[in-house]
Formats: structure tokens, C-alpha cells, sequence
């Protein structure tokens, strides 16, 4: 039994484990360097419980991933519930300056801070030039120094989790090096996507990735285009697929879910789910902060966050 000062006598207790020397040494746990910008997520869409859940999700991996991180939320279009960008923007320029004061009211020698107050990245695939106007403006309208980065695709990690998504519907095969069939297994995928030309051709990229991983022909498609759907799904049948599947290139909040399944049936198939807050979100919202900032994550410092 243990006492207030300690273990019972008798009982083993557990010492911190000496460090490797040379290169079998593990590396310090990192964290993010002191005084860094904040990682804001700029969530698009009409703010809701289940987009809040999604976005704390993506922090949370992100946080995981460089602990002390100063990671925050804001909604483009924020109420008194769901805060704003803008005011969020602000808010972290007044506690970086209140944090200077303080500092400076204890006697300590410190310069005056400046430069980059916040690294915003937009929560979306894909470019959409609609939403990326708004988080522009957002960045504006808050009078703070804040760097813009771009959206977290196309890239490979996107394909995997667009993969995870069709397999978890039964739509694709989790893994195709394993012997067993799917009945319901797609053998061509709609990609959809929102934001128009732009963004059809930017998921096109991370449609040849998935295409690869899955064996398939996989075209993107806009849901924001009438006919757009229709028209990939039909040269996909005039290819020879004859079992189709919607695979969105969304992390969700961007649209009304009703339009995904509006798009399968104007299609003629099932849907996966929107990427949501799939793992590799956090890490790629990560990671456009700390090239933003001219750092990779093992860069950061390896001191504990005071």
C-alpha cells in the first residue's frame, strides 16, 4: 500500500529509464517552438454540434502530433455559439500582446512581439474559390497578421482516407492484397468534389492515387455543376463499369450532406461517407502550418512547453 510520501516499503518502484546513447538514442518528445503562431482552423459551412465535433477532432491529431501547439477554431460563418475567424484572429493578437505585457510587468527583458500572429488553414480538400474568398476577407476584416495557407489536397494521405471511406461502405476491397471479394465493390468511382473546374482538376490528382491503390477508374466530377455527376457517371458506364460508387472529396462541413445524396442518385449508386475527421486531416492541417512557418515537425523544439 502506498503512503503520502511514497510507495509501501517492499513494493518495487518504477526509475525513469536511462537514454540510449549514439544513434539507438530516442529523440526527445517535441513541441512546438515557444511563443509560435496559433494554428487556426478555418471551418466553412453552417456552423453545427457535428461540425464542432468534426473540427475539435482535427485539432486534437494535430495536437497530438506536436504537443504545446496553440491550435484554435473559427468559423466562417460564426454566431455567438460557433466564433467567428475574424474574432478569433483577434483574440489571439490580444492574449499574444496581454502574455507581453505581463512579461515585461515581471521585469523580464523581452522584445516587443511581432510578425505572424496566426497561421489560418482553410479545413477543405480542395480548392473552392468561393470559400477561400470568405476566409480571405475573414483574415481581413480582423486587422491581424495572419498567413494563409493553402488546402490540405491533393496529396496521397487523401487517397488513403477517400480509400477507407469506400471500403468502410463495402464499396472497395480495405485491401486488395488480401484474398477475399467484396459483392458490392465498385469497379468505377465518381470523385465529387466542390468549387467548380479548379477544384474537379485538383481532385483529379488524388483521383489517380486512389485509382492506383483501388484498381479502378476513378473520375472527378462537380457537385456544384449541374449535370456534372450525370455526365462522369455515364462515361464511366460507356468505359465498361457497371457498378458505380460516389466517393466525396470533402471533409464535410463544406456543403448539406442531402447533396451527396442527391448526386448518388442522380448516378445511380451508393455513396461513402465525406473524409470527415479522418486522422490524416490533423496531420495535414499540421503540416501546412509548419511549412508556413519555414519549420518541418522535427524541427521543433524538443524543451517542455512552460
Amino acid at each position: 500500500m502506498s503512503t503520502p510520501t511514497g510507495p509501501a516499503s517492499g513494493l518495487p518502484v518504477r526509475m525513469p529509464r536511462p537514454r540510449q546513447p549514439g544513434r539507438h538514442r530516442r529523440p526527445e518528445p517535441l513541441v512546438a517552438p515557444e511563443d509560435a503562431p496559433a494554428l487556426v482552423l478555418a471551418v466553412p459551412g453552417t456552423p453545427s454540434s457535428a461540425t464542432r465535433s468534426l473540427a475539435d477532432e482535427v485539432i486534437s491529431i494535430a495536437r497530438s502530433e506536436l504537443p504545446g501547439l496553440d491550435a484554435r477554431i473559427g468559423y466562417l460563418d460564426g454566431d455567438d455559439e460557433f466564433p467567428s475567424l475574424t474574432s478569433v484572429l483577434a483574440h489571439a493578437a490580444e492574449e499574444r500582446t496581454a502574455r507581453f505585457e505581463q512579461a515585461r510587468a515581471a521585469g523580464m527583458d523581452i522584445k516587443e512581439p511581432d510578425g505572424t500572429v496566426a497561421v489560418v488553414v482553410p479545413l477543405l480538400a480542395g480548392p473552392d474559390s468561393s470559400l477561400l474568398r470568405q476566409v480571405r476577407q475573414a483574415v481581413m476584416d480582423s486587422r491581424v497578421a495572419a498567413e494563409l495557407t493553402d488546402v490540405l489536397g491533393p496529396h496521397p494521405l487523401l487517397a488513403e482516407g477517400l480509400h477507407v471511406r469506400l471500403s468502410e461502405a463495402g464499396l472497395a476491397r480495405a485491401d486488395r492484397a488480401r484474398l477475399f471479394t467484396v459483392a458490392t465493390a465498385a469497379d468505377g468511382i465518381i470523385l465529387a468534389s466542390v468549387g467548380g473546374d479548379e477544384a474537379v482538376q485538383a481532385a483529379g490528382i488524388t483521383g489517380m492515387l486512389l485509382a492506383a491503390r483501388l484498381a479502378v477508374p476513378v473520375m472527378a466530377a462537380a457537385l456544384d455543376q449541374e449535370g456534372s455527376i450525370a455526365s462522369v457517371a455515364e462515361q464511366l458506364r460507356g468505359s465498361g463499369s457497371q457498378q458505380l460508387a460516389l466517393a466525396p472529396y470533402l471533409i464535410g462541413p463544406e456543403i448539406d450532406a442531402s447533396l451527396i445524396e442527391e448526386a448518388a442518385k442522380e448516378a445511380g449508386c451508393s455513396a461513402a461517407e465525406a473524409l470527415g475527421p479522418y486522422p490524416a486531416i490533423g496531420k495535414l492541417a499540421l503540416a501546412k502550418y509548419t511549412t508556413a512557418l519555414g519549420i518541418a515537425p522535427q524541427q521543433a523544439q524538443s524543451t517542455p512547453a512552460h
